[in-house]
């Protein structure tokens, strides 16, 4: 049996298995394991999963992983996060979509608090959704406010998914998360001039807050103002000296972690159950983190000895005679397909082993690609009909938001998405210059 069969079927027993229901690192595990088991034996076989376990205990900057964590639970469980909202609430519903342009940033600021899309729609949801709706916001612009500004949780640094992709990519995590930041604040900012835009022209979709909301005593907007901004001010803490090189990366999460915990304490609102929470949520996720890493390095170790990226570069270049542009955009419309039932971990640990490697034979920067992968991903998240923020959307939103209203509303979210994926193609600067101006700056 010839290797490019053997790494086909490999392929087409682990989506077999996913599609049966199976956990995604036990599925890739499993096949990644059986497959070495059989091609190399005992011995052979044995050591690439050892070795995989060695790997991932060895790559210290996955310390980074449970620090941003579980600073992301503390200011969500100790309420901090909800200052926010109330800091945009005052000063900017004078605005028409003031409250709207708010929830976006209030979206950028969980995102560089936690790393997890699914925070900021939790967030969103709780939080500024019954807000925008109790005061007269058009419903399917505010349902699609939110799930396009919770996306951005995987884009802005400090990103969950950057670090996995790192960790698969053999790639510096730093350079990863500085790379996501002018792209995420771009796409907020396009975010922002649709909202601007869509209710100058209809001012009914976003109304300006009634003047006696906002005519409330200024020592009163300063008090929230300042509460506000406190996690601003964490997150500056942290990533103030990691810019500046004072710090290692590990060393800001922890610096980060230690500063949320503080802020919580000093604020009054470190209980039991809050410590509790946070520190179970973010065992979990981490857990769940180092599983699905652990299957990945196990089934691309499979696949790099089998060579089978050799032999798919070989097929698309010499066989079908594609360009690598060409094969760069299909690669992003698998991705966009694959999204529909499928999440961000899951679509990158499946096809990292294959795709990874041959984009760096492609001649492309993998930093760079790594941007492409998440914003492509953000647009999965999003496309009907089984995208997975919408159906966690459904999930949370009040029962007068349909699952039709949550379709209608992504649309033009989905293609200001779109937009700035051509952008970052076609300008790799806007991806790649500020990790290029922090680590080779004299």
């Amino acid at each position: 049996m010839s290797y490019e069969l053997i790494a086909t079927l490999m392929f087409s027993s682990m989506m077999l298995m996913l599609l049966t229901g199976q956990r995604v690192f036990g599925a890739i595990g499993f096949i990644a394991v059986v497959a070495a088991l059989l091609l190399w034996g005992d011995k052979g076989g044995f050591d690439i999963g050892f070795s995989a376990a060695m790997k991932l205990m060895k790559w210290y900057p996955l310390l980074t992983l449970p620090m941003f964590i579980f600073m992301g639970y503390v200011l969500s469980e100790s309420k901090i996060a909800d200052d926010l909202y109330k800091m945009f609430h005052v000063w900017m519903g004078g605005l028409r979509g003031g409250l709207a342009i708010g929830t976006i940033g209030l979206m950028v600021l969980i995102s560089a608090m936690n790393g997890l899309s699914v925070a900021g729609m939790a967030i969103g949801s709780t939080i500024a959704l019954p807000e925008l709706l109790k005061r007269g916001y058009d419903k399917r612009m505010v349902t699609g406010v939110i799930q396009a500004g919770s996306s951005l949780g995987i884009l802005v640094p400090p990103s969950v998914v950057l670090v996995l992709y790192a960790m698969i990519a053999r790639q510096p995590v730093g350079q990863l998360w500085l790379a996501g930041v002018v792209p995420g604040l771009m796409m907020a900012s396009l975010f922002i001039a649709y909202i601007i835009i869509r209710c100058r022209i209809n001012p009914v979709l976003g109304p300006v807050l009634p003047e006696s909301e906002r005519n409330i005593p200024r020592a009163e907007k300063m008090r929230l103002l300042r509460a506000g901004l406190l996690p601003i001010m964490i997150f500056a803490v942290m990533m103030v000296p990691f810019v500046k090189g004072w710090t290692s990366l590990v060393e800001s999460s922890a610096i980060g972690a230690l500063a949320a915990f503080a802020a919580a304490v000093l604020k009054g609102r470190m209980t039991r159950e809050v410590f509790e929470n946070s520190v179970r949520n973010t065992l979990g996720i981490t857990c769940m983190f180092m599983w699905i890493i652990l299957a990945a390095l196990a089934f691309g170790a499979v696949f790099d000895g089998l060579g089978a990226v050799k032999a798919i570069e070989g097929l698309f270049t010499d066989r079908l005679n594609l360009s690598p542009w060409t094969i760069l955009i299909l690669m992003q419309l698998s991705f966009i397909l694959m999204g529909t039932f499928l999440d961000d971990t899951a679509m990158l640990v499946i096809v990292a082993p294959l795709y990874v490697p041959l984009v760096g034979e492609l001649g492309f920067d993998l930093i760079w690609y790594g941007i492409l992968y998440t914003i492509t991903t953000q647009i999965a998240y999003m496309t009907p009909p089984f995208g997975y923020n919408l159906f966690l959307m459904r999930a949370m939103a009040p029962p007068e938001i349909s699952l039709r209203d949550i379709y209608s509303s992504i649309t033009p979210f989905v293609m200001i998405m779109v937009f700035a994926l051509v952008l970052v193609m076609v300008f790799p600067g806007i991806a790649t210059w500020l990790p290029d101006y922090i680590y080779n700056k004299p």
